[in-house]
């Protein structure tokens, strides 16, 4: 069977690349935008709920996730709760960028942004734009002087999706992270509640 040659898209990186340089973590007292990585149940969202918890209130959560049903309406619930108090929920299923930039010139905001994963199947699902909404992104990540976090999922270590809209997914995820991750000054991988720092300075999160 004859195999046809694939056509890759340019490095993704650079839609990040063409709007900010990423800060070297040795000129900064902490790192100012943290990508945090992993599988599911990897122990993420708790490392960077800690991160963010580790300067003062209020803390600022940025959710994208959207009630579709029971289930996910009780998991929502239950995150919610074990956040605790001190934070300031707001819902950003597709428009995160806009959602940023409300906190962009506050040098004390300390957001996190949970989960960009998420945010991606939401922007699909509504035929979206993707590559000009991870432009958008990477210019209000670009404008934040608060600390920003953000959570994301790993999907590209599994095996290769069986329909196209799921490779459409974890195609649009990995160049979303790719983007993410040049534009932070440090990116930690989480496995198995451990966290392993991929680039920049580690921080030991509370």
């Amino acid at each position: 069977m004859p195999r046809t040659a694939l056509a890759f898209p340019p490095p993704c990186a650079k839609a990040c690349h063409t709007i900010l340089e990423p800060m070297s973590p040795s000129s900064l007292p902490h790192a100012r935008r943290t990508l945090v990585l992993g599988g599911a149940r990897s122990g993420k969202s708790g490392y960077a709920e800690r991160l963010v918890r580790a300067g003062p209130e209020p803390w600022i959560y940025i959710a994208t996730a959207t009630v579709t049903d029971a289930e996910m309406a009780e998991r929502i619930a239950r995150h919610q709760a074990d956040r605790g108090p001190g934070w300031r929920t707001i819902e950003a299923p597709t428009e995160l960028a806009g959602a940023l930039r409300a906190h962009a010139a506050d040098p004390s905001a300390r957001v996190l942004v949970d989960c960009l994963t998420l945010w991606t199947s939401n922007l699909l699902a509504a035929e979206h734009d993707l590559d000009a909404a991870r432009e958008q992104l990477c210019a209000a990540l670009a404008e934040s002087r608060g600390t920003v976090v953000l959570v994301a999922n790993e999907v590209g270590l599994g095996i290769v999706p069986g329909t196209p809209m799921g490779r459409e997914f974890r195609d649009a995820a990995g160049r979303l992270n790719q983007a993410v991750a040049a534009a932070a000054e440090r990116v930690v991988f989480m496995a198995a509640g451990l966290p392993m720092t991929l680039k920049g300075t580690p921080e030991r999160a509370p």
